[in-house]
């Protein structure tokens, strides 16, 4: 893999508007936020072969509005993703054998595998490190299995607007 990008849900509705956690869908806010940061990942580069997205509506949610910007990829919706933990994500990722993989995901995992990415002191990773905001998304790159993954943009509704 050489190319992972990362994207988290847009915001969603209060708690007590769904059932449960699981069928919380997205709020105005998130509706409009999806396709546009969609959209600066891919003109920043992100170009995934395969979409692993996790089965939650939110998440589903926003792919169908991201989707727009990226439609070539296969798609897979994964239970396993729902609020899981880094390791989860990275290895399904892996499982895919994909050269891009997109993950449509949740915090904490998300902002846990992007910060160990993203360990070194320019500026732009330690935003990173200090927020994975609703809607954001990070691409990382790297050159082959052996090299280090790097940090190739990193988006959210309020870097698109300022």
């Amino acid at each position: 893999m050489r190319q992972l990008i990362l994207l988290r849900h847009a915001k969603a509705v209060a708690a007590d508007e769904a059932d449960d956690d699981f069928e919380r869908g997205l709020a105005p806010r998130g509706r409009e936020d999806a396709p546009v940061v969609a959209a600066a990942l891919a003109a920043e580069g992100a170009a995934p072969e395969i979409d692993l997205v996790s089965d939650a509506k939110r998440t589903r949610e926003k792919w169908e509005l991201a989707s727009i910007s990226f439609p070539k990829p296969k798609v897979k919706y994964l239970r396993s993703l729902y609020l899981c933990a880094a390791e989860t994500l990275m290895t399904e990722a892996e499982k895919t054998g994909a050269d891009s993989v997109m993950i449509v995901a949740h915090n904490p995992g998300l902002h846990e595998l992007a910060s160990r990415f993203a360990h070194r002191s320019n500026p732009l990773e330690v935003k990173l490190r200090a927020k994975f905001p609703t809607a954001a998304g990070a691409i990382f790159a790297r050159k082959d299995a052996d090299s280090s993954w790097k940090l190739q943009a990193y988006v959210t509704p309020k870097t698109i607007s300022d």
